[in-house]
């Protein structure tokens, strides 16, 4: 059984930032011959690490520290105007949590989102073989959020469940519903999870003040930031 005190990390080449132009980043990985449980998964999100598929990792990159891990209080978050008109807006929508598995009505919706939302991005194009490797491999503390209008499934998010909460990975949604804000729509509903579970945090990944996609995470307040390996409130304007 692997530990903190156990894990063999390896940290990747230089290569092109996908966030900020003009920048080198590095990443460290968690050795993938490692057996991550839930509680190890638990530690290694606290400490600012992220899953993509069965890899864990983090930013390791020597001159810059742009990205910074964040989190949600659950219990202090109060949704401001704007997030209660997207609950208000999206009312005629039914949720369901199902185990994080392939189907072929997921990846089209995941297709149609990466071919029309991120044709300029490194996901572009889409495959069966991806969207596996991506979502499904190593989600054994996952589910998928499904957002339903009518019998239509019009959003998907993935939801990793901690000793501490849970751990936002990733939403994609029909690119015609823009209007609706279903990213935003599902965070709301994972704080709202995180609370019916008497749990405390939502983990929202890594945020860049310079990068314009992450604005949305600075309109969740209060946000946490790890900073020094502590964490504290993050005091940033959206």
């Amino acid at each position: 059984m692997s530990s903190l005190k156990t894990l063999v990390f390896f940290a990747t080449p230089p290569h092109d930032c996908s966030y900020l132009p003009d920048r080198e980043a590095t990443t460290m990985f968690v050795d993938p011959r490692a057996h991550v449980d839930k509680r190890l998964y638990s530690q290694l999100t606290a400490l600012g690490f992220r899953r993509s598929g069965s890899h864990y990792y983090r930013p390791h990159c020597e001159t810059c520290n742009a990205c910074i891990p964040v989190r949600l209080d659950a219990e202090q978050f109060e949704p401001n105007r704007s997030q209660r008109r997207v609950w208000k807006r999206n009312e005629d929508l039914r949720f369901r949590l199902s185990p994080a598995r392939f189907q072929e009505n997921y990846y089209q919706l995941y297709a149609r989102y990466i071919e029309q939302r991120h044709f300029d991005g490194d996901m572009y194009p889409p495959s069966r073989e991806q969207f596996t490797s991506f979502l499904v491999e190593g989600a054994n503390q996952s589910e998928f959020l499904e957002m339903w209008q009518g019998e239509r499934l019009i959003g998907l998010a993935v939801v990793d469940a901690l000793d501490d909460g849970l751990s936002a990975i990733y939403t994609l949604f029909d690119p015609d519903e823009d209007d609706r804000s279903l990213g935003t729509l599902a965070i709301l509903w994972q704080i709202e999870e995180v609370r019916r579970r008497s749990l405390s945090f939502l983990y929202l990944g890594y945020w860049i003040r310079e990068c314009r996609k992450m604005n949305y995470k600075a309109r969740f307040k209060p946000l946490e930031a790890l900073v020094g390996g502590h964490w504290q409130q993050l005091i940033a304007s959206a």
